[in-house]
């Protein structure tokens, strides 16, 4: 059961450095979010269950560095959130283990904001 009230969201952060065309952007970002999604449906339903009921809530921020990314994950990480870190196939524009982008969350707005309100909107 979803608790009410709960502000709920999902931070999805991507690489720019990596200059990816705006599909392979969209791949990856989805390939976070759902990913992270699945944690937070196994290991948090509280959080997911507000999050899936109150419209899914996602914002898309920016790194120019895969530290950058991975220094967002890593504090993800130590905050206990639902997560996802993509390293992409290389299958088409990128070399195989390119580190592309990370999810956080769905979590609450109180514990992601502290994390990732310092990036810009993609």
């Amino acid at each position: 059961m979803a608790k009410k009230g709960l502000d709920v969201k999902q931070i999805i952060v991507v690489r720019t450095d990596l200059k990816m065309g705006k599909g392979k952007i969209a791949a990856q970002s989805s390939h976070a979010s759902v990913l992270a999604t699945l944690h937070a449906q196994r290991d948090n339903r509280i959080w997911y269950d507000a999050w899936f009921t109150s419209g899914m809530k996602k914002i898309v921020v920016k790194v120019s560095s895969e530290e950058e990314l991975s220094h967002v994950y890593q504090l993800g990480a130590k905050a206990k959130l639902p997560r996802a870190y993509i390293n992409d196939a290389g299958h088409t524009q990128l070399e195989p283990g390119t580190s592309t982008a990370a999810a956080l969350g769905p979590a609450p707005a109180s514990i992601i904001d502290p994390i990732t309100s310092k990036y810009k909107l993609l």
